[in-house]
């Protein structure tokens, strides 16, 4: 499902979210932080991770370490070969030896730092132009302070690459050589090469410098796409885990105010908001019915006109929408809040209803929220309109059920109770014209009898079922019992008592053989009557043969008041095969076969 946001940077994404201030954040922080509070990871990882994906981050920390051994180490060397000068009072060598160790001291405390803006590259550019002019005050590349620079050059490497150290080393040799060359005494053949070997060596440590940072970088680069990648399993797992538990907690049942409440359970578990409601969409006159709402008032139905724009705009598009700043914008269904999300519910290719999600805070919903709900809203949405589905069956089947009532009351009963009339009609105009009515009314009163005991026999036909205590074979014995004492017919019930059919198919079986029973019992004009029933728990077979008039085969589909269509119907809707095979005079046979799933 596609995701709508009402404003730029209205989804507070994990990668590349909106920050408080509303700039972008970069991914390094967001790796950083997230990585963190998943457990704990180290700091100077979380640099390199950082440093290697952008951000304002001190690119010389990875290096601190190094950079204060060296540091240290160029410290030392100064003061030793400073040490004869320093003896001897020459107060320019005194006053550098005293400058360069203090800002040694002052950098071991605050390291330098450089984080891509102006002002860590004029700290960088001041630490190089402070040692040159120290080498460049006592004593040119004699200084004692000349090893300092190779601090200055590797920082430099360090910070901005080979290419930004190679130029800060020509500009220190030029700033140191060229004075030096201006000075009578300037030997070129001795004074000369040293300026050479100088160069040579300061220009190799910001090559070192530089290399040694592309080598550090590559690898902060692949270890941080690790990390990313782990963070991104992380939020992967934690999602799959949240929708897992969504899934083991939907509403097993069909019933519809089940699926509504559970779904309202469901989201409280999965995020926090304020407001929820849940509209169900009504396809005859283009209305929503409010199903369920917390939080807010609204009446129970609402027209599509007098929804929000929101609302309107995740109905039309078919896309989650959120937006954060509802207090700013159009508002939401509930009034002072500051931040919802609305999401489609589809199922089956069309939309049955709308979630709404709302919270008093401004952009309180975040991106792994909006991922909650697009897993979410599927199955949920597939779960409301198979209860809606059932209802209606429920609602079908019920009136199927008393259409059938019906029948049989006017089959059996119905032509009784006309008889019944027609004999009242009788005696009374037999007592008009003086006829003795007594023996009439003896066989009515016999007749009454006999209507009684059809209406008791009717009802408790009606009533007979499988259940999980009473198997199809104990059913159909119970039937043909009574069908025996009211008909004397010879009926045969052959049955197998082992393995059952799950209830639901077995029922409709009992229904099939039911049907065929009362149509020979009604139509057949048969004498004898057998019935087969089979089953080893997975395959069924059910046969109900008798000899008495039969039908034309042509016709076996189109007779609709014997029943067929009904047992093919419900033979249908367990996956079983109904035959019904007859000829006049030879009796009729009915076959239902259910396989094996």
């Amino acid at each position: 499902m596609s995701v709508t946001s009402e404003r730029p940077g209205d989804v507070a994404e994990e990668n590349g979210a909106t920050a408080p201030n509303g700039v972008a954040a970069r991914p390094g922080r967001l790796l950083t932080a997230r990585l963190r509070n998943a457990g704990g990871i180290d700091e100077n990882v979380d640099v390199l991770a950082a440093s290697a994906l952008g951000g304002d981050i001190d690119r010389l920390r990875p290096f601190a370490p190094a950079i204060l051994a060296i540091r240290w180490a160029t410290t030392i060397a100064c003061l030793a070969l400073a040490a004869g000068p320093f003896l001897d009072r020459d107060y320019t060598i005194v006053a550098w030896t005293i400058v360069v160790l203090s800002y040694t001291a002052f950098r071991t405390v605050t390291p330098i730092r450089y984080v891509g803006d102006t002002r860590s590259l004029l700290e960088v550019l001041a630490e190089v132009g402070l040692l040159t002019l120290a080498v460049a005050a006592t004593g040119y590349w004699t200084s004692p302070y000349v090893v300092s620079l190779i601090t200055a050059i590797m920082i430099a490497g360090f910070a901005r690459g080979f290419g930004f150290a190679l130029r800060i080393s020509v500009v220190a040799v030029l700033a140191v050589a060229l004075p030096d060359m201006a000075r009578e005494d300037f030997v070129w053949e001795s004074d000369g090469a040293i300026t050479l070997q100088w160069a040579v060596i300061l220009m190799m440590v910001s090559v070192i410098a530089g290399y040694a940072r592309r080598i550090s970088g590559e690898a902060d680069r692949q270890h941080s796409l690790a990390l990313d990648r782990l963070g991104r399993l992380a939020d992967a797992n934690a999602l799959l885990f949240s929708l897992h538990r969504v899934a083991q907690t939907l509403p097993n049942s069909l019933d519809y105010d089940e699926v509504l409440d559970s779904t309202i359970q469901r989201l409280r578990g999965l995020m926090d908001f304020d407001a929820v409601a849940i509209l169900i969409a009504d396809e005859t006159d283009a209305s929503w019915h409010v199903a369920r709402r917390e939080g807010l008032r609204l009446s129970e139905r609402v027209e599509l006109a007098q929804l929000p724009s929101v609302l309107r705009t995740t109905a039309e598009r078919r896309e989650l929408v959120v937006r954060n700043e509802l207090l700013n914008n159009n508002p939401g269904l509930a009034p002072s809040m500051g931040s919802g999300v609305y999401a489609p519910l589809s199922a089956r290719g069309s939309l049955i209803g709308l979630i709404s999600l709302e919270h008093k805070d401004e952009r309180h919903f975040t991106q792994r929220d909006v991922e909650l709900i697009n897993g979410f809203v599927e199955p949920v949405a597939l779960a409301i309109d198979n209860a809606r589905w059932f209802t209606r069956l429920r609602t079908v089947g019920a009136d199927e059920e008393r259409t059938r009532i019906a029948r049989e009351l006017h089959d059996r009963i119905g032509q009784s109770l006309a008889y019944l009339a027609f004999e009242l009609d009788r005696i009374v105009s037999a007592q008009g014209r003086g006829d003795d009515i007594r023996p009439s009314l003896d066989q009515l009163r016999d007749d009454v009898r006999g209507v009684i005991g059809e209406v008791r026999d009717t009802l408790y036909d009606l009533r007979t079922d499988v259940s999980d205590n009473q198997d199809l074979a104990d059913t159909l014995d119970q039937f043909i019992q009574r069908l025996k004492d009211r008909t004397g017919l010879e009926i045969a019930l052959y049955a197998d008592r082992g393995p059952r059919l799950p209830i639901l198919q077995e029922r409709e079986m009992w229904r099939i053989a039911q049907e065929a029973l009362t149509n020979v019992e009604r139509h057949a004009k048969a004498s004898r009557v057998r019935v087969l029933w089979r089953c080893n728990g997975q395959a069924a077979a059910l046969e109900i043969a008798d000899d008495g008039a039969g039908f034309p085969v042509g016709r076996a589909g189109r007779m609709d008041s014997y029943g067929i269509m009904g047992m093919r119907e419900r033979a249908a809707s367990i996956g079983a095969t109904l035959d019904v095979l007859s000829e006049p005079g030879k009796g009729t046979r009915v076959r239902c076969y259910l396989a094996p799933t």
